[in-house]
């Protein structure tokens, strides 16, 4: 079974762009759980662009033995203003998994992955802060990528795989060669002894292809399409539909 972690980071954009308290996030957090998803995934960025730490709190209250709690966040952005760095959130949160990602204030959203031949001295103590807190710790990695077994010798349990070329193959018809070099991947991170996610862009018209080529996959962490897909079919189906293909 594929876990299905929903990314809520849409719902704060809609929220944050019209002020006030809606689309409200906890809403949209116990509609997912109670239609069965198995946990939530948040990514604030210091810029507070969607995702707040305020919101990161409540959800860890709201999830408690309810689900897993996923954090994605690039460890090396410093505290600023009302963010107070991943280590920190996670420090008062406790999440399940912290996924960390090489991102930027310039990105819109996550488009690569860190270099895990180049970045795992670099990763390797805050691995260990973030192992100490009790956090499952995964690093987004693209597909092709090496160096499985440095990230396991730093502490690394998981990596999860950016999806992003292969949904942009697979909506023009050429998913083929993308698909195999993501399946590829995964196996050298499970022989490595990671576990393996994958999220960007992964849809209910794709996962199911994705899911079926990369066996043993862990988690999917899937944000936007769920939210376009919710705006035509209801947030509740929409989860359901998911939970049918990777259940």
């Amino acid at each position: 079974m594929t876990f299905l972690s929903v990314n809520l980071n849409k719902i704060a954009v809609l929220r944050n762009s019209r002020g006030g308290n809606e689309p409200n996030l906890a809403t949209a957090a116990i509609t997912c759980l109670e239609a069965g998803c198995d946990g939530l995934t948040v990514h604030p960025r210091p810029d507070l662009r969607h995702i707040r730490p305020a919101d990161v709190r409540l959800l860890a209250a709201l999830l408690r033995g309810r689900g897993e709690y996923n954090i994605e966040g690039n460890p090396f952005a410093p505290a600023r203003g009302e963010y107070p760095g991943l280590l920190e959130l996670a420090r008062e949160t406790r999440p399940t998994q912290v996924t960390l990602v090489p991102d930027s204030d310039g990105q819109i959203t996550s488009d690569h992955g860190f270099d895990l031949t180049k970045d795992c001295d670099m990763l390797a103590p805050l691995v260990a802060q973030f192992r100490e807190l009790g956090c499952r710790v995964s690093l987004f990695v693209d597909a092709g990528g090496e160096g499985f077994a440095d990230a396991a010798r730093i502490g690394v349990q998981r990596v999860e795989i950016y999806t992003g070329p292969y949904a942009e193959a697979f909506a023009a018809g050429t998913a083929k060669q993308t698909l195999e070099l993501c399946a590829e991947t995964a196996r050298r991170a499970q022989q490595a002894g990671l576990a393996v996610n994958a999220g960007h862009d992964l849809s209910l018209d794709n996962v199911g292809t994705f899911k079926a080529a990369i066996p043993g996959l862990a988690e999917v962490s899937i944000g936007h399409a769920l939210i376009t897909e919710s705006l035509y079919s209801g947030m509740a189906n929409v989860v359901r539909r998911y939970l049918q293909i990777l259940h």
